[in-house]
């Protein structure tokens, strides 16, 4: 079997078990959240590109991590209600995942072989992107710092305009 994002699945911050075959066709950004997080703002600039795009094809998919400086450190209903009253996040997010080390997702495993990064294979810090094509294919991977506007520049080939 080859190796391939939809190959995957992830469990949803209600429980359910999603395959990413889900999101076949479309331009899809995984992102490591975290709610106490000096980056944390950038939900709001997620949300905004979520809603500019994603009736051409965007999907944003958030996973909490709390490998960073403990800075999710709240259950699934907390950062929920935190995303959503705080930052207005109607994008799927899933469940607390680990990104590095021996426990990481499997979606991050694959994420990180495909786009390795400064630190290679390893996650720096909360709010790195992964953007995928509507092919399945890992075309870019961002930096924890880059911000969710600059990401703009590179959606206009992968999207369905």
């Amino acid at each position: 079997m080859i190796d391939h994002f939809y190959n995957y699945s992830a469990t949803n911050i209600k429980g359910e078990e999603i395959s990413m075959e889900e999101f076949k066709g479309k331009t899809v950004l995984v992102v490591n959240t975290a709610s106490k997080c000096g980056l944390t703002p950038q939900l709001e600039g997620l949300e905004s590109l979520y809603q500019k795009y994603k009736d051409q094809g965007l999907v944003i998919l958030g996973f909490p991590c709390n490998q960073f400086g403990n800075q999710e450190p709240g259950d699934e209903q907390s950062i929920e209600e935190g995303c959503m009253i705080n930052y207005g996040v109607s994008f799927p997010m899933f469940s607390k995942v680990e990104v590095n080390g021996k426990n990481a997702h499997p979606v991050f495993q694959y994420l990180k072989k495909e786009k390795s990064g400064l630190l290679g294979k390893r996650i720096k810090w909360n709010f790195t992107k992964f953007l995928i094509d509507k092919n399945g294919k890992t075309i870019k991977r961002f930096s924890p710092t880059t911000k969710p506007e600059k990401i703009e520049d590179y959606l206009s080939s992968s999207l369905n305009v």
